[in-house]
């Protein structure tokens, strides 16, 4: 039996859809020089996260991608008008860990938000 999470194995991911990418670069925008964040960005792996269809993502990479830290916070209203909290986390290395989304009433995303749509974005230290 293997150690290794399932988000460990990039041939087994989807490349970024361009809303995800556009949406973590405007989070990531205080967080990484914007070169780097290309960087970051440009082969990344990413699996839907199983969370009842809120619109969480997980990237896929080398180690045990445990939590480490929340990298970046920001709130969304959604076409329902329930409030969704986005954050941006990194393993323990500092990579990309997940994009996770929470639906405060736990109920499916409606509409994938836009950039122009977050609210009280936060760098916590």
């Amino acid at each position: 039996m293997s150690d290794e999470s399932p988000f460990t194995s990039p041939e087994s991911g989807r490349p970024l859809r361009p809303e995800e990418a556009a949406l973590i670069r405007a989070l990531l925008a205080g967080v990484y020089p914007a070169e780097t964040l290309e960087s970051l960005l440009k082969d990344s792996r990413v699996a839907e996260m199983q969370d009842g269809g809120m619109g969480g993502i997980r990237f896929f990479g080398p180690g045990s991608k445990m939590f480490g830290r929340t990298l970046v916070e920001a709130k969304y209203l959604a076409s329902d008008g329930v409030l969704i909290v986005i954050a941006v986390n990194a393993d323990k290395q500092g990579q990309l860990l997940e994009l996770d989304f929470w639906k405060v009433d736990f109920s499916p995303l409606k509409r994938y938000p836009h950039p122009s749509d977050l609210s009280d974005i936060s760098i916590p230290r």
